[in-house]
């Protein structure tokens, strides 16, 4: 398996590897073309994010500045907000469904580590490095989530989802609920 094929699977993967630095690389000199684009030339703004995203449905609309690792492993549906100074680590899949509202701030991690610095940190000779593996993050349709925000790798947020600002949503969270804190709990059905 390639790095990035072990990446997407969820292996310890090697995030230094030569194809993983290009796709870094690529999403940078993008995400510099688009956040200092001027906001009137949306023909531009959506080619950019259309060479970026692996999908992008129609009517996406994306703040800036935005932040991103890869770019071609996020998927956004049609007429989603994205509000300034988002940052979405798709070092797996990060996948947004229709008609949603991300406000200001939301973070969506996919990377994880192993917690104890023992297991995390591999050191030679020259240098040390990290393991490193993903999870895939999937947001429904409909959801709004709250500014400031922190979606945890591998959590499944369903349809119809309001999530209050400044939550840390650690696990998974139904369709068609409330919910907020750190960690974030359901409060009500909606």
């Amino acid at each position: 398996m390639t790095e990035k094929e072990k990446m997407l699977n969820g292996d310890f993967y090697n995030s230094r590897d030569p194809e993983l630095i290009e796709m870094y690389h690529n999403a940078r000199k993008l995400l510099k073309a688009y956040n200092n684009l001027d906001s009137k030339l949306l023909d531009e703004r959506n080619t950019i994010l259309d060479m970026l995203f692996q999908f992008k449905g129609a009517n996406v609309w994306i703040e800036t500045p935005f932040f991103c690792d890869y770019g071609a492993n996020i998927s956004i549906g049609k007429n989603t907000f994205v509000n300034t100074n988002c940052m979405f680590l798709d070092n797996n899949k990060i996948s947004i469904g229709k008609n949603g509202l991300i406000a200001p701030y939301v973070q969506i991690y996919t990377a994880t580590h192993p917690l104890k610095a023992s297991d995390r940190i591999i050191e030679t000779e020259d240098n040390s490095r990290y393991l490193t593996s993903t999870k895939p993050v999937t947001i429904g349709d409909n959801v709004w989530i709250g500014g400031n925000s922190v979606i945890f790798p591998g959590v499944t947020i369903g349809n119809n989802v309001t999530i209050g600002a400044g939550s840390v949503v650690t696990k998974d969270i139904p369709d068609n609920v409330l919910a907020f804190g750190n960690p974030c709990k359901i409060v009500k059905q909606l």
